[in-house]
């Protein structure tokens, strides 16, 4: 049971190409955004989508299949876990996010020929 308690499973489209960076350890890492939606009918039985945006993070291989093969719109899904990281900005002040560290990635589209 220990590995259900931080794991976050997603299905959704890239909102934007991913931005890959190698590091100088040589590790490579992905940063991107998947929109999620959830359709449900109102009070007055109108249909309604509410999106949801899910900051990314691929490490490794992972990464490396994201600079290769996703852009923006391609739909995929995701293992992971939920993280989060505070730092301070050039003010001073705290900030704070929430990201999922891909530990496994689908890709969902067929292939274009």
């Amino acid at each position: 049971m220990n590995a259900l308690r931080n794991s976050v499973r997603l299905l959704g489209h890239l909102g934007e190409d991913p931005k890959v960076r190698r590091l100088e350890s040589g590790k490579v890492v992905a940063n991107f955004n998947i929109a999620t939606n959830e359709i449900y009918r109102d009070s007055n039985g109108n249909k309604q989508t509410e999106t949801t945006w899910h900051r990314l993070v691929a490490w490794g291989k992972n990464a490396e299949v994201a600079e290769k093969y996703l852009k923006k719109g391609k739909e995929i899904a995701i293992e992971g876990k939920l993280t989060n990281r505070q730092w301070e900005d050039k003010n001073g002040e705290k900030q704070y996010i929430t990201e999922v560290v891909i530990n496994s990635l689908l890709m969902l589209d067929k292939a274009s020929n």
